[in-house]
């Protein structure tokens, strides 16, 4: 159990006793002030407390002032928030528009992590963080001028150098990354403050936040988390991972506001949401099997979690049956599922029991695809994109695949996947294998081809193999 000291967002309250705050981010572009208004408030509609907008630069920065002023003329006042990467000056001019600034400490101050070896003595690496407190400080000055808050967002694989050389691409540095820039605020009296720890990992997800959250509460702090696993990808597979990560921190008294990213439009994030929450206050099923812990005076295996439900509904019985599976199948008291679900078809539970193991990491039966939400930095139909991916790579099993929107954060992001399909420019699309990019600016209507190429050739397979296991 995690209680955390409230801090106020615009007029919506956030930790403490307060409820769980649902939120997500527009996919517009911020420039288009007519669509943007218009899906924040199909997003606010659905539920959201709070809505998130990309600002790359000062221009959409200004065209935030704007939406907020077309929103609020609407009838809503929720908080707005500013997703800012790489330009301090953005967040500076944005804090005095909205009620929160999201910044990544990865890549606020550091440049792009290149993944390469940044090494560093104990007076170096303490000089980098006054140069880091140096730079920070005119944005932290400027909040508490506009009574505007900050998310420390942190997200696995967007590090900087500097952390992945002493701490490597882990929880540990996530949490560390968070750590430095939570006391550099603090030294300056700054506690508006809420943190993050994303990952497409859902376990890495878990282990970053407790992590932090331990950390926090060595040194004394106690600030709102929000929750998440970012490139949670679409359907199914977008649905258990964000209810694995989120439904076992949320079970443990951990969060204090929620955002499901789907690669799908943002107001169907809201209603997933409100089901992870939901399903906290739904009575466990009957466990024909339950899990114990093993002890030291045990060598018998974990116990199969077996779990039933009456319900006809599909996508409640996939957000219910993750999470209450969540903790037992992530630390391992138990390594199998099963889910009696007699009023849904049989295979789509055995597809849900599959899904949920396979998110765990406990059993792989089929490929992960890991998907950003899209926003307004995306330069394509993602879920077109998602869609066409997953068709022409379906007959292949066990591989990791990232369907990124854009390459702000998406060769960091897509982490620990074997391979990538990036979006560049407008229409372009850069291949990759792990973190390389071996195929720069395809053109979009030949880039599926060319990742299934690369895919067939790393597997080995002739092209007759290819074509008989695509017909």
């Amino acid at each position: 159990m995690y209680t955390s000291n409230q801090v106020n967002i615009g007029k919506l309250t956030l930790g403490g006793d307060a409820p769980v705050r649902l939120q997500s981010m527009t996919n517009t572009d911020t420039l288009n002030v007519k669509d943007s208004v218009d899906q924040v408030i199909r997003i606010i509609e659905a539920g959201a407390d709070m809505v998130r907008l990309t600002t790359q630069g000062i221009r959409e920065a200004e065209a935030l002032a704007i939406i907020k002023k077309e929103v609020w003329k609407a009838g809503f006042d929720t908080p707005l928030i500013a997703d800012v990467h790489f330009n301090p000056a953005v967040a500076e001019f944005a804090a005095g528009i909205v009620a929160k600034v999201r910044i990544n400490p990865g890549n606020y101050v550091d440049k792009r992590a290149t993944f390469s070896r940044v090494d560093m003595t104990e007076k170096e690496y303490n000089e980098e963080l006054e140069r880091v407190h140096a730079r920070i400080l005119p944005l932290v000055n400027k909040c508490i001028a506009n009574g505007t808050a900050i998310r420390i967002g942190v997200n696995h694989g967007s590090l900087s150098d500097r952390i992945m050389t002493r701490y490597g691409n882990t929880p540990e540095g996530m949490a560390v990354s968070a750590m430095e820039f939570i006391r550099i605020m603090a030294s300056e009296n700054f506690h508006r403050l809420v943190l993050s720890m994303k990952s497409s990992n859902s376990l890495i997800m878990i282990e970053a936040t407790k992590l932090l959250v331990r950390m926090m509460q060595e040194e004394g702090y106690a600030y709102p988390l929000h929750l998440g696993v970012t490139e949670a990808g679409e359907g199914e597979d977008g649905r258990i991972r964000s209810a694995l990560g989120i439904g076992a921190l949320l079970r443990e008294g951990i969060g204090d506001t929620i955002r499901v990213s789907l690669s799908e439009p943002p107001e169907n994030e809201i209603p997933v949401a409100q089901l992870i929450l939901n399903s906290l206050s739904t009575p466990k099923p009957l466990n024909h099997s339950t899990p114990k812990p093993l002890n030291s005076s045990t060598t018998q295996p974990p116990k199969p979690l077996h779990l039933n439900y009456p319900t006809n509904d599909l996508e409640k019985l996939t957000i219910q049956a993750t999470v209450d599976s969540s903790i037992e199948l992530i630390t391992r008291q138990a390594t199998d599922l099963r889910i009696d679900a007699p009023n849904i078809p049989a295979q789509k539970v055995q597809s849900i029991q599959d899904g949920i193991l396979q998110a765990a990491r406990i059993k792989m039966t089929r490929n992960d695809y890991i998907s950003c939400p899209t926003c307004g930095r995306t330069k394509f139909d993602l879920s077109a994109a998602v869609a066409e991916v997953k068709k022409a790579t379906s007959h292949l099993k066990g591989l990791k695949i990232a369907i990124m929107g854009c390459i702000v954060n998406g060769p960091g992001e897509m982490a620990d996947a074997d391979y990538g399909y990036i979006g560049g420019a407008n229409g372009k699309v850069h291949i990759y294998k792990g973190k390389q990019a071996v195929l720069k600016n395809v053109p979009q209507e030949e880039a599926v081809e060319k990742l299934v190429e690369i895919i067939e050739s790393d597997l080995g397979r002739s092209d007759a193999e290819t074509k008989g296991l695509r017909d």
